[in-house]
């Protein structure tokens, strides 16, 4: 997921916060997050406010109570490759990953990760607005996160919630 939408560069990048249509924006992805029955056992987010509050917006408005973040400054800064390496180092307890980070790395992340066998691959190609939300199913055979590779999920769910 990319962060919902951020104030102005008043202030220096990693301080944005977001903006009214973010809080909104980030609600309406936890709306959704919770009509598709998605519910995660783990969560990496970049440092940076803007993501934080994404992640407590959607996080709340979805209903997810307890579900462990891990706030990465590293992400905060990464590139799609070092992005990649830190999803995976995620244990292999946890099954379900949201990620939420910065373009143009999120937007290069689910394109790569995409196998491009979903009808949603051209839609996300088309764009990856603030608050866009890619869901991948990853093979059944992926015994840790530490083998996800290019290609190698298939696009389940393309969304952009507009609060």
């Amino acid at each position: 997921m990319r962060h919902a939408k951020a104030e102005g560069y008043d202030k220096p990048d990693l301080q944005r916060a977001l903006a009214d249509r973010g809080v909104r924006d980030s609600e309406a992805a936890g709306q959704w997050f919770a009509e598709l029955g998605l519910v995660p056992d783990g969560a990496l987010v970049s440092a940076a406010v803007r993501t934080r509050e994404t992640w407590h917006g959607v996080a709340s408005a979805a209903g997810w109570t307890g579900v462990p973040a891990i706030f990465s400054e590293p992400l905060y800064g990464a590139g799609p490759e070092s992005a990649l390496d830190l999803i995976r180092e995620t244990p292999s307890s946890v099954r379900c990953l949201v990620v939420v980070g910065h373009n143009p790395t999120m937007a290069y992340i689910a394109s790569i990760l995409d196998d491009g066998s979903s009808d949603l691959s051209n839609e996300m190609a088309t764009g990856f607005p603030t608050s866009a939300v890619a869901v991948f199913d990853l093979p059944a055979d992926l015994s840790t996160w530490a083998e996800l590779d290019q290609a190698s999920g298939v696009l389940a769910a393309y969304h952009v919630p507009r609060g």
